[in-house]
């Protein structure tokens, strides 16, 4: 006799929801293992190195929580879009213009700090929101499919934040790869003693994260989202207006992106530089997919992944092996919570 999700107990329910949750993440530590092994490292002194490279110091700690903060940022707008079917590949340039918008006030609006600070932060949501605008309006009236429109819009970003750093906002002394003269004192993020942690950054992310939380749980407008990303067709037949609330989930997003940036920009690096978004927009997806698109499961998975990226390049250091296996095993573990996920349904069916 088949046995049903509903003949089952709830303790037996929970320890299969348990198992499901961590055989992924033990095949991925598997996987990582016998990668290590082909390269002819021990694999447990590696995996090893890269959590003692996160957690051997204060600073260390310090340095997890603000590689943190744009990981929930994006995490945070993406289960959001993501609610409602949209795969939004744009997050990289919605952080960059947050930064441009961020660094146009740092430099040319002079203020006492907290007004200062303030009004960059509204920039920056600004920035990320319109760039994240521009990516629904090509989806919902050019009918072009959200991830190329937001592969577009990256680029875009991109080139713009270059040309911007080597032309018109280049330093005295020449343009450079180290990015714009850095901002006066006013805009800069107060950090943590002598860390680099920004404890106004972590406040904003965790008012970001519960923001998306409480939008998706309480309100209409989240149950509206989850029938689009069900059904878009019969969510419309319903009277839902889906291309309204497809460009509110993408400016949210954005706008949540372009915090982000402006944070990374005033917070960490004190200046604009090329590669402001630190690839945190693609990062943030593999963080909304392993948290399964709920955002309440987003800050330990960003913890996760900030903790893997401080930790790695312990690696090189100890151990001369390039820190990029620290993101194997990050996208390893993806790859089997998706493949965990897949098969579970497969079986959920084929019992049902």
């Amino acid at each position: 006799m088949n046995v049903t999700p509903e003949d089952k107990s709830p303790e037996a329910s929970r320890l299969s929801a348990l198992l499901w949750a961590i055989a992924p993440v033990v095949a991925a530590l598997l996987f990582t293992m016998l990668i290590l092994l082909a390269v002819g490292a021990p694999p447990v002194r590696a995996i090893a190195t890269i959590l003692q490279g996160a957690v051997e110091s204060p600073q260390k700690w310090a340095d997890v929580a603000t590689a943190w903060v744009p990981l929930a940022l994006v995490g945070a707008g993406m289960s959001l879009t993501f609610a409602a079917g949209l795969w939004n590949i744009g997050a990289e340039g919605q952080i960059i213009l947050g930064a441009i918008f961020a660094t146009w006030v740092a430099r040319n609006v002079a203020l006492p700090q907290a007004p200062l600070l303030a009004l960059i932060i509204l920039a920056g949501l600004l920035g990320g929101a319109l760039w994240g605008l521009l990516t629904g309006a090509l989806k919902v009236y050019a009918r072009v499919h959200e991830i190329f429109a937001g592969l577009g819009m990256n680029f875009i970003a991109t080139a713009l934040v270059i040309w911007l750093i080597f032309n018109p906002w280049k330093p005295a002394s020449g343009a450079t790869m180290s990015g714009t003269e850095p901002f006066p004192e006013a805009a800069w993020v107060p950090r943590l003693g002598q860390t680099r942690l920004p404890p106004l950054a972590v406040a904003l992310a965790v008012v970001a994260v519960v923001t998306a939380y409480l939008l998706l749980k309480g309100t209409r407008f989240g149950l509206a989202l989850r029938a689009i990303g069900k059904n878009h067709r019969a969510a419309y037949l319903q009277g839902i207006p889906t291309r309204r609330h497809t460009l509110t989930a993408f400016v949210l997003c954005g706008a949540m992106a372009g915090l982000a940036g402006a944070l990374q920009a005033t917070a960490v690096y004190h200046r604009l530089i090329p590669r402001i978004s630190g690839g945190f927009g693609y990062t943030g997806m593999l963080v909304v997919l392993l948290a399964g698109y709920r955002p309440e499961w987003v800050p330990a998975v960003a913890i996760f992944f900030a903790a893997i990226g401080v930790g790695s390049p312990r690696l090189e250091l100890n151990m001369q092996l390039d820190a990029s296996l620290g993101g194997v095993f990050e996208g390893a573990v993806v790859l089997f919570v998706l493949l965990g996920a897949g098969l579970r349904k497969r079986l959920a069916r084929e019992r049902g």
